[in-house]
């Protein structure tokens, strides 16, 4: 069920009013139920597939709690962080595996399955039902005793297919707690909510339509085309994500319950480093606790230091899909995350309050991170070489006079809103520059009456003209 879809229009208000009309002791069970509803609704099959990650984990950490030698301890995690990486092998990086074997040895009588079932969300509720494990066996947590409750934990529909990735420490003890209907907090959550469909609706699925007719047949499109979609791209997948995320964390809001954020303007980012602590923040954490510290961290010297760095990378790469151009992707990111470092250990923090220089560095990060876009957009790493070797080709026809609108005729800017999104894009980073480092409720609710109901008729206007109402998916679903 996607939340840009009248299923979830019907869904979403009937569990909401039922959630609130229900006596405290049956609310998790009923959420537990909407929520394996919602996960089924894509292929019934999958609920056995959440409920081995389920089961799994829940009863690891029992184990752990109850073992009474640090080895066993070790014995029970290992084991059940090797069952859940082999379901998410199988399924997400299988063929990609059997299609590495073949590149080196073609002669083998081996062969990708084809009929592989697509499990939506698998890689974000294996990745946080580990943690829950990982933070048992390390004591920051006790473990959940009632196995409802930790299956709610697992499967809250609204952050079950794209995060954000809870922690059992923040989400945990919330699920034992009562909440009544509250106003103020459910308007909130319905205004996130609005904003995530605003960037979903208008900002990225109305991109995707150029986007896609570039990304899905490069070799007929040169220089300023594939620049214009490249940047268009940018704004594609933070709107759809972070889109999402809002929407994920509006829902969980209007019944109580708190979501970490997922993003923090990661376009006003200053350097490499400084967007990924504003992009994706739970994965970035996850990976920050449960890859890059246990493999040393910082710890154990410079060149250690940059080599954990470039395998936690790497492995967020292959996290995010089973390709080369992913892998690619994140060794990128890696590297110009360890050039980061080496001249901010060279030369010293250099924060710069002039405007000026503070919009040029950001500028600066955001060509960079679109580079990296280009891999992890591309259909083939044939197709993102392409792309990176004509990206400034005919550049001596950029200036001819009709040029621009004819190359942009021929990607559909024009009759695709090309205009009107830059202008919403515009809008959107107008909000986020006024939103501050406030949550974007608060900054509404403390304003006045004028400008917060013009936010409000800008966001349903926009919304209702220039929104796509198809049934595109979220880009982090396939994740």
């Amino acid at each position: 069920m996607l939340f840009n879809s009248v299923s979830f229009l019907i869904f979403f208000p009937i569990v909401v009013i039922v959630y609130f009309a229900i006596p405290k002791k049956f609310k998790n069970h009923w959420l537990l139920i909407a929520s394996y509803y919602f996960y089924m609704s894509w292929q019934p099959v999958y609920a056995l597939l959440i409920l081995f990650s389920t089961i799994t984990t829940f009863y690891c950490a029992v184990l752990i709690d109850k073992a009474d030698t640090q080895k066993k301890k070790k014995l029970y995690l290992t084991v059940n962080i090797l069952l859940n990486i082999v379901i998410l092998f199988y399924f997400k990086y299988f063929n990609f595996f059997i299609e590495t074997i073949l590149l080196f040895f073609p002669n083998l009588s081996i062969s990708k399955n084809n009929n592989m079932l697509a499990v939506v969300g698998i890689s974000f509720y294996t990745f946080q039902s580990l943690g829950y494990t990982i933070d048992v066996y390390k004591g920051k947590v006790e473990r959940e005793h009632n196995f409802l409750t930790y299956a709610l934990f697992v499967s809250f529909f609204p952050q079950l297919v794209a995060g954000p990735i809870e922690r059992s420490s923040n989400f945990l003890p919330q699920l034992h707690q009562t909440y009544k209907f509250e106003y103020n907090r459910v308007t909130d959550g319905l205004v996130l909510m609005a904003w995530g469909f605003f960037k979903k609706l208008v900002i990225s699925d109305g991109a995707a339509l150029i986007v896609n007719i570039v990304y899905n047949d490069v070799t007929r499109f040169t220089g300023i085309q594939l620049l214009m979609a490249t940047i268009l791209f940018a704004f594609q997948i933070y709107c759809d994500f972070s889109g999402y995320s809002d929407i994920a964390i509006g829902a969980a809001n209007v019944m109580g319950y708190k979501l970490m954020r997922n993003f923090n303007h990661p376009y006003f980012a200053q350097s490499i480093s400084d967007f990924w602590r504003r992009w994706h923040i739970s994965l970035s954490g996850w990976f920050m606790d449960y890859v890059y510290i246990p493999l040393g961290g910082s710890r154990k010297g410079e060149k250690r230091t940059y080599i954990n760095m470039l395998i936690t990378f790497l492995v967020s790469g292959l996290w995010h899909g089973a390709s080369i151009t992913f892998v690619i992707w994140g060794l990128i990111n890696g590297l110009l995350n360890i050039i980061n470092r080496f001249f901010y250990n060279k030369i010293g923090k250099t924060r710069s309050e002039n405007p000026i220089i503070c919009v040029l560095k950001a500028i600066c990060t955001f060509i960079m991170i679109d580079f990296t876009w280009i891999f992890f957009r591309a259909n083939n790493i044939k197709d993102a070489l392409y792309i990176v070797n004509n990206l400034f080709s005919d550049l001596s026809l950029w200036f001819v006079n009709g040029y621009f609108v004819s190359a942009m005729k021929d990607i559909r800017f024009y009759a695709n809103n090309g205009i009107v999104i830059f202008i919403c894009i515009a809008f959107m980073f107008i909000i986020e520059l006024w939103e501050g480092k406030s949550e974007l409720t608060n900054r509404i609710n403390n304003s006045i009456w004028l400008l917060r109901w013009a936010f409000y008729y800008a966001i349903i206007i926009l919304i209702i003209f220039f929104g796509y109402f198809g049934k595109s998916q979220f880009i982090y679903f396939q994740f």
